[in-house]
C-alpha cells in the first residue's frame, strides 16, 4: 500500500484476486498492531463492501487494545471489487450478495426510480444496477469466500483454525443471513447489519423453513436503525419488519442469535453496526 494510504489504514496490505468464475476483487487485509503469528495466530474476520466499508471499519481493529472492552484479537479482511469494476461496486455488489431467485420488491423499484427523479442516478445507471439483480450468486461468491479467498488468508497471514467471522450490511447483510442459513462452517460469528430482506418472498424465509429445527451452530447478531423503521421509505420500514420477522421465528426456536436497534440512517448505520457486531460477538 502506498505511503498516503498507509498512514490512513495502518497495518493494512492490499492485493487483487480473481474468483474462478473471472470476476476481479479487491482484499483488504488489515492486522492488529504488532501481529507476529509466529507466536499468536489470529482468526480472519471477512467485511463486505469493501470499497465502502474499509474506511470505516477497518481502524476499529484498536478495539483490540481497548482496556474498557477489549475485542477477541482478529486479522480484518475487507472484500470489494478491483479495477475498472472498482466504480461500479454498488452495482456489482447485487449479483455478488443477493441468494439465488431472491425477488426484486416493488418497494425496492420504487426506490430506485426516487434515485432517478432526484438526479441521484441516471436511467441507464438505474437499469444497470437492477439488471444485476436479475441472476443473483450469492452462492458463488459464499464459494469464492471460503474456497478460493480463505486458503490464501490462511497461507499469506497465519490465521488461527478457528474463530473466524463474518460482517455485512445491508444486502451484504442480506448474504450473512443466507450464509448463517445455509450452515456454512467457516465462520463461528456472524453480523447482519440491516439485512437487505425486502420482499415477504425472500429467500431468507424459503431457507427459515427448510432449515426446521436444525439450527447452525454460528452466533448470528442483526442489528437494524431507528430511523429506518421510523422514516417514511418503505424499502427501509419493509427490511426492518422483516428483520423483526427473522428474529422472532428464531429466538421462538432457541436460536445463538442476539440484536440491536441503532440510533442511525440506514447510510450511517454501517461503521455502528460493525462495532455493535464486535462487542456483541467477539468481546473478550
Amino acid at each position: 500500500m502506498s505511503t498516503i494510504w498507509q498512514g490512513c489504514l495502518a497495518d493494512t496490505d492490499y492485493f487483487e484476486l480473481r474468483s474462478s468464475g473471472g470476476h476481479d476483487y479487491g482484499v483488504w487485509v488489515t492486522t492488529p498492531p504488532g501481529y507476529d503469528p509466529a507466536t499468536t495466530q489470529a482468526p480472519a474476520v471477512y467485511v463486505l463492501d469493501g470499497n465502502w466499508a474499509v474506511g470505516l471499519t477497518a481502524p476499529l481493529i484498536v478495539t483490540q487494545a481497548d482496556p474498557m472492552q477489549q475485542i477477541q484479537p482478529y486479522i480484518q479482511v475487507s472484500v470489494g471489487y478491483a479495477g475498472e469494476d472498482a466504480q461500479h461496486w454498488d452495482r456489482l455488489r447485487n449479483r455478488d450478495l443477493v441468494p439465488p431467485g431472491e425477488p426484486i420488491a416493488k418497494e425496492l423499484i420504487d426506490a430506485v426510480e426516487m434515485g432517478v427523479r432526484a438526479g441521484a442516478r441516471t436511467r441507464e445507471e438505474s437499469d444497470a444496477y437492477l439488471a444485476e439483480l436479475r441472476d443473483t450468486r450469492a452462492d458463488a461468491f459464499l464459494g469464492f469466500l471460503t474456497a478460493e479467498l480463505h486458503p490464501r488468508i490462511e497461507r499469506d497471514y497465519g490465521t488461527a483454525a478457528s474463530g473466524h467471522g463474518l460482517f455485512g450490511y445491508s444486502y451484504g447483510g442480506l448474504f450473512s443471513l443466507y450464509t448463517w442459513l445455509t450452515g456454512s462452517t467457516l465462520f463461528e460469528s456472524i453480523g447482519a447489519g440491516s439485512p437487505g430482506v425486502v420482499s415477504e418472498d425472500s429467500q431468507v424465509f424459503a431457507l427459515l423453513d427448510e432449515m426446521g429445527d436444525s439450527l447452525p451452530a454460528a452466533k448470528l447478531h442483526l442489528t437494524i436503525n431507528d430511523r429506518e423503521l421510523l422514516g417514511d421509505l418503505a424499502v427501509y420500514q419493509n427490511l426492518t419488519k422483516s428483520a423483526a420477522t427473522v428474529l422472532h421465528r428464531l429466538t421462538a426456536r432457541g436460536a445463538a442469535v442476539t440484536s440491536a436497534v441503532l440510533r442511525e440512517t440506514h447510510v450511517t448505520g454501517l461503521q455502528a453496526s460493525f462495532l455493535s457486531y464486535l462487542r456483541t460477538s467477539r468481546a473478550r
